[in-house]
């Protein structure tokens, strides 16, 4: 389960306050694979650093039902100076997880070889995203969250990660923040529409995908007559 009670998150710009959320209250089940879709700027990344726990809100509170994840993918959660395996050790401390058999599941899906052990700022983007990527599939949780960019290595990596990622939400929650519409279909059984400091819900994943190009549509703006 997940509620918003009366949440307003905004950020101060030149000329005023960006909204992201104003005064939103609402109320989702649990078990649920959803999507949130906005424009650049609408706030969602904000939104996953909301649910995170990782930024406050203005005003109001989020309560999430659950162990809720790091995003998937999140480079920030580790230390450059640490190696993989010092960094894993740390997050199991964090989530009571068994130390041993976490870092040698993550090194074994990795396959960095000797650099498991090696200070994570000697890695390359692509390993970097590997461990990433491994260590979110590592840890329980009851509701996950994933940023869109989550898609990382060549063909056998990303089949692995899909493979991981379908046999965490089995019993879990997914809540995804994108702007592309086949993604969210792929992944999620509903979706919401962030715009305008409001979160609007729908069951039907085609009725958000409208209402999201409707938004779209708006911020356009009209076109002259030619």
């Amino acid at each position: 389960m997940m509620r918003f009670d009366r949440v307003t998150k905004s950020y101060r710009r030149r000329g005023g306050r960006q909204v992201i959320l104003d005064d939103v209250s609402l109320d989702l089940p649990g078990r649920m694979r959803l999507g949130i879709l906005g424009r650049n700027g609408a706030g969602k990344s904000t939104m996953l650093k909301l649910l995170a726990g990782s930024e406050p809100v203005d005003s109001g509170r989020i309560v999430m039902d659950g162990a809720v994840s790091f995003p998937i993918g999140f480079t920030g959660t580790f230390h450059p100076l640490l190696s993989a395996r010092q960094n894993l050790h740390f997050l199991c401390t964090v989530y009571g997880m068994d130390h041993a058999e976490t870092a040698g599941w993550v090194e074994d899906f990795t396959e960095l070889g000797p650099y498991f052990d090696m200070p994570v700022a000697t890695y390359s983007s692509g390993m970097f995203a590997r461990m990433a990527m491994a260590s979110s599939f590592a840890f329980e949780f009851d509701i996950y969250l994933v940023d869109e960019a989550f898609e990382v290595g060549d063909a056998a990596f990303r089949a692995k990660c899909a493979a991981a990622f379908d046999a965490r939400l089995h019993d879990a929650s997914l809540i995804l923040v994108s702007q592309n519409m086949d993604t969210i279909r792929r992944h999620c059984d509903c979706a919401a529409v962030m715009h305008g400091g409001r979160l609007d819900v729908f069951d039907r994943l085609d009725d958000a995908f409208d209402h999201y190009e409707a938004t779209l549509l708006l911020e356009a703006g009209p076109h002259p007559d030619p």
